[in-house]
């Protein structure tokens, strides 16, 4: 299809609102420009599927996830944006609307919104929860009809605070797609009863995530880090400026065994990742002017916070693969001599990546990331995740996996889909969720079979947007996403347990 032939395409399409016209469009301008140079190798490793660059454009002029400080901007107000730091909840809310639309990402729209309860804290003493709920309630309603992308992400807790409740209860009754949450659970901090609430709230429409708030601090200094897009994990005040990532699946079938994929295989096409990620963020920090702009010279965000992030996917297929080259009929997720050479993978991945240093890195280092795919993968799992339809019940499937996210500095997250019978006993959900943290999961996530909201990869989705998509469009911008995913990688065919026992990045060619 001629360049020509697919704006037209865009400009036409029935189903894309004005706006949404606007963001495929600007893509296309960004591919018209030369790529950056890289060596012959790295381009074949791409042309043949084998790494990707998640489409972030042949030049890239903004990271692809900001973590600005907001803590900071309320205390201290903008000049650029010519803001007087905020002393109420009212200006709190209106200094939070005004620079969501200033912060830039790989989505054009802000994939962090910040630690909600924590920065609006300071301004609900003299409020009643009366009022609290009308202010806060509406700020929600504003975020999902302005900025309708389910990548925006919101974080609450450790801590048991009126925000962080009301926001809970909001979000249950509104069960918007947006904005994605993250809820924090320290069990040195936060009470059961909040736990049991958001756990409660996952009944109704599958959010929030719930995060080991120790096992992710501990991974990161301050000003601390944050939750976003999808379930990744950056630091605050800085972000990520690049993600690549590797076809675990296309690596493995290009090896005639384990020993050859770990000692020589998977070495080799990641110092091809790390090629690719340094080009990539060299051009973002030493040539596209990004890093002179307000966010930087009023204190939001630091260069130094920003990190590549060396994401894989595939693992399922790879691990298997291997089995098969092995002799072994093992499959993953399901016995334990193909689990253990999983945890090989995952544990050589780091080895790799905590070793190479980085340029343009946090403390000289990429982070690893299990990447949850992207709507127009075929036939590959995201990330380190067993393939849909064939997990185990929710205990297998947990002890499975929990080993290998200690790892996963940037992000990890299985998806468990829960029948819905867990409603009529949501403190078993609790009681699962508690146990995975304790065994290590970084994120515990679930669907709840019968919710019409649900979580694909790591972003929401409603499966009634779904359905009327092709006909009627839809005003979020990710409901697209949902639909390719949906008929291109199984994702709806989770299969649901009982528990007793985070996308297309470009336009689709039509």
């Amino acid at each position: 299809m001629s360049l020509q032939t697919k704006i037209k395409n865009i400009i036409t399409d029935a189903t894309l609102s004005a706006k949404q016209k606007t963001l495929f469009l600007s893509l296309e301008a960004e591919a018209i420009v030369d790529y950056m140079p890289i060596s012959a190798g790295v381009l074949a490793a791409k042309d043949a599927g084998i790494i990707c660059d998640m489409f972030e454009g042949n030049a890239p002029f903004k990271p692809r996830y900001v973590l600005p400080d907001y803590a900071k901007f309320l205390q201290q107000g903008s000049e650029y944006l010519e803001l007087e730091p905020a002393t109420n909840l009212d200006e709190a809310i209106n200094l939070l609307t005004i620079i969501y639309h200033h912060v830039p990402s790989v989505t054009n729209i802000p994939v962090y919104l910040g630690q909600l309860d924590e920065i609006l804290l300071p301004f609900v003493a003299d409020v009643s929860e009366e009022v609290l709920y009308r202010k806060l309630r509406n700020f929600w309603i504003m975020l999902d009809r302005t900025l309708p992308d389910a990548f925006m992400h919101v974080n609450i807790g450790p801590t048991d605070n009126i925000v962080c409740r009301m926001i809970l209860k909001i979000d249950a009754e509104l069960k918007q797609v947006a904005p994605n949450l993250t809820f924090m659970y320290d069990p040195q901090i936060t009470p059961e009863s909040l736990l049991q609430q958001a756990c409660d709230n996952i009944c109704e429409c599958s959010k929030p995530h719930i995060a080991n708030y120790p096992m992710f601090s501990e991974a990161f200094g301050a000003p601390g880090f944050g939750i976003v897009s999808c379930y990744n994990s950056l630091p605050v005040a800085g972000g990520a400026n690049t993600l690549v990532r590797m076809n675990l699946k296309e690596v493995a079938l290009r090896c005639n065994s384990i020993e050859e994929f770990l000692t020589m295989t998977l070495p080799h096409y990641s110092a091809l990742m790390f090629e690719l990620i340094e080009a990539r963020s060299a051009f973002l920090h030493e040539e596209s002017n990004f890093f002179t702009g307000f966010l930087t010279t009023e204190g939001l965000i630091n260069e130094d916070r920003f990190a590549p992030m060396f994401g894989i996917f595939g693992m399922a297929e790879a691990v298997n693969i291997l089995m098969e080259k092995s002799g072994s009929t093992a499959k993953y997720g399901h016995n334990e001599e193909a689990n253990a050479i999983a945890l090989q993978i995952s544990e050589a991945l780091n080895e790799i990546v905590t070793t190479t240093p980085v340029k343009h890195g946090l403390k000289g280092r990429a982070l690893l990331h299990s990447q949850g795919g992207i709507s127009c993968d075929h036939e590959v799992t995201p990330g380190i995740r067993i393939p849909y339809g064939t997990e185990p019940d929710p205990v297998v499937h947990i002890k499975a996996l929990a080993a290998h996210h200690k790892y996963y500095v940037s992000g990890i997250s299985e998806i468990l889909t829960i029948e819905e019978t867990i409603k009529n006993n949501p403190l078993a959900l609790m009681q699962l969720c508690k146990g995975a943290l304790a065994l290590g999961f970084r994120e515990f996530t679930a669907n709840v079979a019968s919710n019409d909201l649900v979580r694909i990869t790591g972003y929401m989705v409603k499966l009634s947007d779904i359905s009327k998509f092709k006909e009627e469009g839809s005003r979020t911008n990710t409901t697209w996403l949902g639909t390719e995913a949906s008929e291109n990688t199984r994702i709806l065919e989770r299969q649901p347990r009982v528990v007793s026992r985070e996308m297309s990045p470009v336009y689709p060619t039509k």
